[in-house]
């Protein structure tokens, strides 16, 4: 047991450091204000240290003769007053300057965490689970500012104190007064600090269940109508509340060992208490201190564990912060896969020409997707990509998009390799439309506008008319202000297609792709479609991902891809000529069987 104590403390340690000085920036940004209100901390103590020394002085003063009880005691009683008033004002004055320091920090990391998240790879967001991610962020961004609400609020105010109180001891008493108020605080600190660390492992505990009971509350929310269609609600509810009994045992193990916190805690201020009042009350009866001395000395006592006792609270909840806080650290910490090199420049479209060059890739080490892929778009021109499921046709579209990286060969524009430019540059020089699309819970003219946030309302309207959208539209009772639901869940998947293409027109890019664009139509919406699709692809160089073969019969060239090859390629027609797997798949498809064949069945 021992050893794993010690083996976890400095890692935990140095991780809380690391925190600290991950904090320290945002401090530094306010750091006018910082200052302010650490002055204010040590004005208000000084002020709150100094109403005990002005009581002692009116009981001392009530104590002697009745000549200067009228004089004496009420400017005194003034004075005690004004003390009460400045310690109050004074820590009024330091929640109010610094309260822009942690909302505003606050507010930084928060962008900070979206922005990371942002940067982050593909790869990252499709193994991610939403709702414990969520959840994680929310306690992190949240912690922040109860961090820094404890260090300013409550550690600084009860060490200036301590400091204080200790130096009345020093300088006006017997020493055994400092020795027994700075043993009882070493004692109480030590003490407090170990059964916190002990007890972290509970909140650990409590956070990891708190994450994982979300994330499966959130997942069985998001896929509502699968868990409808196999009447799996009791299933759904089954796993969160296993989760949520993780969450409760630990909870309730952490509320326990509470209790012997507290215990001890109490244990080492009564003793403290006890044997500083002994020793004052000796001092009284052996004429070497006044009953003001007493008065100041428990006044004094009751001012140092008062603070100190909530220290131990204090301290427990900022390791529940750095606990809330470390798995936002670890999101911090997760670095992008896909990275603009250091020397990186804007990409520069004049043509439009694209050139996959020998490309091979595979998501995991063990399972290549595409094999030697070598083929070009010429400028203005039309190619397709057509084969069975699995035969990576979509993985070409993020290989382009740079949502990874080719393992070897290279895709290039206009002879530019694009991992030589700005992500951002060639994402602003290619327009998409996705055979899943997913829209923001916002309204049709947003998911529109999305594409170019300072386009017109006229260049929305144009764009949706392009698709063939608009009079859709225009029929619902709200129009354009019309909300679409989660991912876009009150529209059909048709009308969720032509919303994705009337973005993709009005981001109007100079290279265009278009994966499955149409599968979610019915035959006659599709050649509606298609008519538009041609026009605004007219000019642009254009990658179309297909299934139907109907759409991409107007295409430049046609490639044929199976088991990540491209085993044909030619157009439409020269490919029926070859009487191979395309001339099998549109004879498929013109009887209506929508099962493209492989290569490695009879063709």
């Amino acid at each position: 047991m021992q050893y794993g104590h010690h083996t976890t403390m400095p890692s935990e340690s140095r991780d809380d450091i690391q925190t600290l000085k991950f904090l320290t920036p945002y401090l530094w940004d306010y750091r006018s204000r910082t200052g302010a209100a650490l002055a204010f901390v040590l004005f208000a103590k000084i002020a709150n240290v100094g109403i005990p020394v002005l009581l002692k002085d009116i009981v001392d003063q009530l104590n002697t003769t009745t000549q200067t009880i009228l004089v004496l005691p009420l400017s005194l009683l003034a004075g005690y007053g004004l003390l009460r008033l400045a310690s109050t004002l004074f820590n009024e004055l330091r929640d109010t300057v610094f309260a822009s320091v942690r909302y505003g920090a606050m507010r930084k990391i928060s962008t900070k965490v979206l922005q990371h998240l942002h940067k982050l790879s593909l790869r990252y967001h499709l193994e991610r689970k939403t709702g414990g991610l969520s959840r994680d962020i929310q306690r992190g961004t949240s912690s922040v500012g109860s961090l820094l609400n404890y260090m300013v609020f409550s550690i600084l105010p009860t060490l200036t104190e301590i400091v204080l109180i200790g130096g009345v001891f020093l300088f006006q008493y017997d020493i055994w007064f400092t020795i027994i108020a700075l043993a009882c605080v070493v004692a109480y600190i030590f003490f407090t600090f170990s059964i916190t660390q002990w007890r972290m492992q509970y909140r650990t505990a409590m956070n990891i269940a708190d994450t994982q009971s979300n994330s499966l509350a959130i997942d069985s929310l998001i896929n509502y109508e699968t868990v409808k269609y196999f009447n799996n609600e009791a299933y759904e509810l089954k796993r969160y509340d296993a989760s949520l009994q993780d969450w409760e045992k630990a909870s309730v193990q952490s509320q326990t060992s509470l209790a012997a916190l507290n215990i001890g805690q109490g244990f080492i201020i009564s003793v403290g208490v006890t044997l500083i009042m002994l020793l004052a009350s000796r001092g009284v009866v052996n004429k070497t201190m006044t009953i003001g001395d007493l008065v100041l000395v428990n006044t004094l006592l009751l001012q140092l564990f008062i603070p100190l006792n909530f220290l131990g609270v204090v301290y427990s909840q900022l390791k529940h912060a750095l606990s809330d806080m470390d798995s936002m650290f670890k999101l911090l910490g997760e670095t992008p896969e896909i990275q603009d090199a250091p020397d990186a420049v804007t990409l520069a479209v004049t043509t439009g020409c694209i050139r996959f060059e020998k490309v091979q890739f595979g998501y995991q080490a063990n399972r290549q997707i595409l094999f030697n892929v070598d083929f070009e778009i010429p400028a203005g021109k039309k190619v397709a990509v057509v084969g069975p499921s699995g035969s990576g046709k979509s993985t070409l579209a993020r290989l382009l998009f740079r949502f990874y990286d080719v393992e070897s060969g290279s895709i290039q524009i206009d002879g530019q390799d694009i991992r030589t430019v700005t992500q951002n540059s060639l994402r602003n020089a290619i327009g998409t439309v996705p055979q899943d699309t997913v829209l923001f819970n916002e309204t049709i003219y947003h998911n529109i506008q999305y594409a170019n946030p300072n386009a017109s309302r006229g260049d929305v309207v144009r764009a949706a008319k392009l698709a063939h959208i608009d009079h859709f539209i225009q029929s619902l009772p709200d129009g354009y202000d019309s909300l679409v639901g989660e991912r876009g869940l009150k529209l059909s998947g048709g009308e969720k297609q032509r919303i994705a293409i009337a973005r993709a027109m009005l981001k109007n890019p100079r290279i265009l792709i278009f994966d499955e664009a149409t599968s979610s139509l019915d035959s006659q919406s599709e050649q509606v479609i298609l008519s538009a699709l041609q026009e605004v692809s007219q000019n642009h160089s254009t990658l179309v991902i297909a299934h139907r073969l109907s759409t991409i019969v107007d295409a430049d060239q046609i490639l044929v891809m199976d088991k990540g090859q491209i085993r044909e390629r030619g157009n439409h027609s020269e490919l029926l000529q070859q009487g191979g797997l395309y001339a099998t798949l549109w004879e498929m498809q013109k009887k209506g069987s929508n099962e493209p064949p492989s290569a490695d069945k009879p063709i």
